[in-house]
């Protein structure tokens, strides 16, 4: 296996005030290729901060952050956007679809900025909504279909480049429960196809559907191993809960 999300000792500081929060300390990790992780944590628990260096969105304050093997802390923003539409799928939260286009269209989007042709775009584009389920649906627009199918159509939309990782954002936070059990399946059955997904989320009971949790507390990663371990989904007791704060 060869490593794709590689964290050495990386650490981001925001300065509020007087303050300086540590969203991310020391933090090291490694995701092989094909692997299906989990990265876990409350509110504040620094989970948001790694998924914006993992998506190349924000670099770190100090450390290094390799993305197949590139360095990512290295580059400037016209070379982030290169590598995050060479290298990264975007499944989000409230799906980030564009009202006015059809569901084909918005999954032919990150086609266009790659510069692909328009007959390729299309092939492409009703390829991975066939692979997700919605070959019915290609000329709908994003408001005549259910939040479930959206998801969909997100799953799509990060699947159409290509990607070499495919980064989840909470991606079941605006669904049912029901509904959020078909989406997870559908990134299981990815997984199984040679995907890596790495997903971030809150929810222990999404988490224990992947292979590997990274739970991080107060910007510290405090597991790193089988979702299906009973100390997976333990919350350790950070020094602000035993304050009170």
């Amino acid at each position: 296996m060869s490593t794709l999300i590689e964290f050495r000792d990386v650490c981001k500081y925001y300065q509020m005030g007087d303050e300086t929060v540590r969203a991310a300390d020391h933090i090291s990790m490694k995701i092989e290729k094909g692997e299906f992780v989990a990265i876990v944590g409350q509110s504040g628990s620094g989970k948001s901060t790694c998924m914006n260096i993992i998506g190349c969105l924000d670099v770190p304050t100090s450390g290094t952050y390799l993305l197949d093997g590139r360095d990512v802390g290295e580059m400037n923003r016209n070379e982030l956007a290169e590598i995050r539409n060479e290298l990264l799928g975007f499944i989000f939260q409230q799906y980030n679809l564009l009202p006015k286009l059809s569901i084909l269209e918005n999954v032919e989007v990150p086609l266009m900025y790659a510069g692909i042709s328009r007959k390729e775009r299309r092939e492409r584009a009703t390829e991975a909504l066939e692979a997700v389920g919605l070959a019915d649906k290609l000329k709908n627009k994003p408001s005549q279909l259910s939040g479930g199918q959206q998801q969909r159509v997100s799953i799509a939309r990060a699947l159409v480049g290509h990607p070499a990782v495919i980064l989840a954002d909470e991606p079941t936070g605006a669904l049912d429960s029901r509904t959020g059990r078909e989406v997870i399946a559908i990134l299981q059955k990815l997984h199984k196809q040679g995907h890596t997904i790495v997903l971030i989320t809150h929810d222990d009971s999404i988490a224990v559907q992947t292979e590997r949790i990274i739970r991080l507390e107060d910007g510290h990663v405090v597991y790193d191993g089988d979702a299906k371990a009973p100390e997976a989904t333990v919350r350790h007791t950070s020094q602000s809960e035993e304050g009170g704060i």
